[in-house]
């Protein structure tokens, strides 16, 4: 069967996260720059192959100054650990349109077998000819498991910084000439 190599489209993909605040609200934040490799055999994602390169400068919570502490050493040491990578090693079908990702994650140098939930969305053409699909992905990471321990005691009890990082992530690709 042919290999099918699909080009992220970054204009129609984001990658999010969410963590508490305060233990009261969540924080929001965004990684700007980021690369999504995959290849297919055929059109069976279940065959693919998936890479993820993720700059952890490009992170924005919309406040610059939360954003240059979570470049610190405090957070991502982005100065000795300018990558976030995220290496597929199985994507399983568990339903019509839902898979399981497993696969390793590295953050600050320290790498995790996690799991992901993948939705897909769909297959459609656009207006110039070419296959796009896309995908929903959501997970759950402790980020002490990745070495990101930083935190502070509130003098009302509990601490400022949840443990439990939400992602959540829409990419979309567009299928590259055989």
């Amino acid at each position: 069967m042919a290999k099918i190599t699909w080009a992220l489209d970054p204009t129609h993909s984001e990658v999010q996260f969410k963590i508490r605040h305060m233990m009261i609200s969540n924080v929001t934040g965004q990684l700007h720059k980021f690369n999504l490799s995959v290849e297919t055999e055929g059109d069976d994602f279940t065959t693919a192959k998936i890479r993820f390169a993720g700059d952890p400068n490009s992170i924005s919570t919309n406040n610059e100054q939360r954003d240059g502490h979570l470049q610190s050493n405090d957070f991502f040491d982005t100065a000795n650990h300018p990558q976030i990578i995220f290496e597929a090693e199985k994507l399983e079908q568990d339903g019509d349109d839902e898979y399981n990702l497993y696969g390793t994650l590295t953050i600050r140098g320290v790498s995790k077998q996690i799991k992901l939930d993948v939705e897909f969305g769909g297959t459609a053409k656009d207006p110039w000819g070419n296959t796009r699909v896309g995908f929903s992905v959501t997970g759950k990471i402790n980020r002490k498991d990745f070495g990101l321990v930083y935190n502070a005691a509130l003098e009302t009890g509990g601490v400022l910084i949840g443990e439990e990082v939400k992602i959540n992530a829409q990419v979309e690709f567009i299928r590259q000439a055989d």
